[in-house]
């Protein structure tokens, strides 16, 4: 079941199964532009002249759609992937952590990294200079620019279509971004030796799946911000434990309008409501392919508005380096846990784990083309219960008929906006 072939970039979007990393761009960049879709995410938007050959190679690329080998043989590793340590700490820069999704982890490992290691700079995503609903990766080369992009953006982005800027950083760069970011990382890292050489740690965050611009344009609504309103800001987490969500805006009078919900209110009543399909067939949720993954440490809440901390798994030796080092030169707090931890910590991620592989199954008998079935998200499945299997097998055929999903998606392009 693991060896459906794509033949094209649009036989994998029109499946469903593009997550918008950019790897594609990355790759063919003369040719292949990531662009903006009205009811959906980032997608590659090709040029007229692009080679079948090229087309096909992309599409053997794209680490989206590439079988993945998978560590079962401990409870851990089937859950979480490589894991050599768990810390749950924060940064020790108070302004950091404060504006830092969860407990500033990401911003102080990459401010570490460039001051303590020499390293040229940090790609990661921050909010369009032209308009902030949308997003774009920019290369930050010290703390006030890493700054710029502290906190989490529910909306869709893309990190490996800008990997050109790390390839001619002149060094070794961070590289942040959601689990798919990272795998496309490694997938042009494979491919093009410049970016390799450059990349100097991955650090990947914990996402439960992207909103699409119809989810910002719904929080929006929900904030009360007029649509002929024109958006100075947008911030989705930070500025406190989880943070507010929270709109700026200049009304037709001039004058300056805020508006603000929880975090609780406009993920859980708002954005997941308008996540991709593809991200609901995930089964890499922690990113496992990175040096580093950070996310918040549920099992032990902060008061809320309050300074948060921050869960980091070790995946690799280099990770594990550049995190002591970090804390050797002060930017980190930390204190060691139980890799066991994460179920507590995380527990969603694992049933969302298991309930994938019911999604996949369900979405190949009703006709369409899907990720293939692993066997780490088989083992998860069978540990859910009796009613969760059901849900993750009957209730995704209903979201099937209801969501149009046996369909072909179109690509919708979002004109070229200024800040609304």
């Amino acid at each position: 079941m693991n060896g459906l072939k794509f033949s094209s970039l649009q036989d994998i979007i029109s499946n469903r199964l593009c997550t918008g990393c950019g790897t594609c761009a990355a790759l063919a960049p003369a040719h292949v532009k990531m662009a903006e879709t009205v009811d959906a995410n980032r997608r590659p938007k090709c040029a007229s002249d692009l080679p079948q050959e090229l087309d096909a190679f992309l599409a053997r690329s794209c680490p989206s759609v590439s079988p993945r080998e998978t560590d079962v043989s401990t409870r851990v590793a089937q859950a979480w992937g490589p894991v050599l340590e768990v810390w749950e700490g924060y940064a020790t820069d108070e302004d950091i952590r404060f504006s830092g999704s969860s407990g500033g982890a990401v911003t102080a490992i990459s401010l570490a990294a460039m001051k303590s290691a020499a390293f040229a700079g940090t790609l990661h995503v921050k909010a369009s200079l032209k308009n902030p609903k949308l997003n774009e990766a920019r290369l930050s080369k010290n703390r006030q620019d890493l700054m710029a992009g502290a906190g989490s953006r529910y909306a869709p982005a893309s990190v490996a279509d800008r990997l050109d800027l790390v390839a001619d950083a002149g060094g070794p760069c961070v590289v942040v971004g959601k689990p798919c970011d990272i795998a496309g990382v490694n997938a042009v890292g494979a491919l093009r030796k410049e970016v390799a050489q450059n990349t100097g740690l991955t650090i990947s965050i914990f996402c439960a799946g992207t909103p699409s611009h119809q989810g910002t344009d719904a929080l929006l609504d929900h904030l009360g911000k007029p649509r002929e309103a024109d958006l100075q800001s947008l911030r989705f987490r930070g500025n406190g434990w989880p943070g507010d969500m929270v709109a700026k805006w200049t009304g037709e009078n001039g004058q300056s309008h805020s508006a603000a919900t929880s975090y609780a209110d406009g993920w859980g009543n708002i954005l997941q409501k308008h996540r991709q399909w593809r991200c609901m067939t995930c089964a890499d949720h922690t990113g496992e392919a990175a040096d580093l993954s950070v996310g918040d440490p549920w099992q032990t809440p902060t008061a809320e508005g309050g300074h948060g901390k921050s869960l980091i798994i070790v995946r690799t030796e280099r990770g594990r380096t550049m995190l002591k080092r970090a804390v050797a030169a002060g930017y980190l707090k930390l204190a060691p846990r139980n890799p066991d931890v994460l179920f507590d910590a995380q527990s969603n991620l694992v049933v969302t784990k298991g309930a994938v592989w019911g999604r996949r199954l369900m979405q190949r008998l009703s006709g369409r083309k899907s990720l293939p079935m692993r066997n780490d998200s088989f083992r998860a499945w069978l540990a859910l219960s009796f009613r969760a299997k059901l849900q993750s097998t009957l209730g995704t055929l209903k979201r099937v008929a209801a969501r149009r999903l046996y369909r072909k998606e179109a690509t919708n392009w979002l004109a070229p906006q200024e800040p609304k």
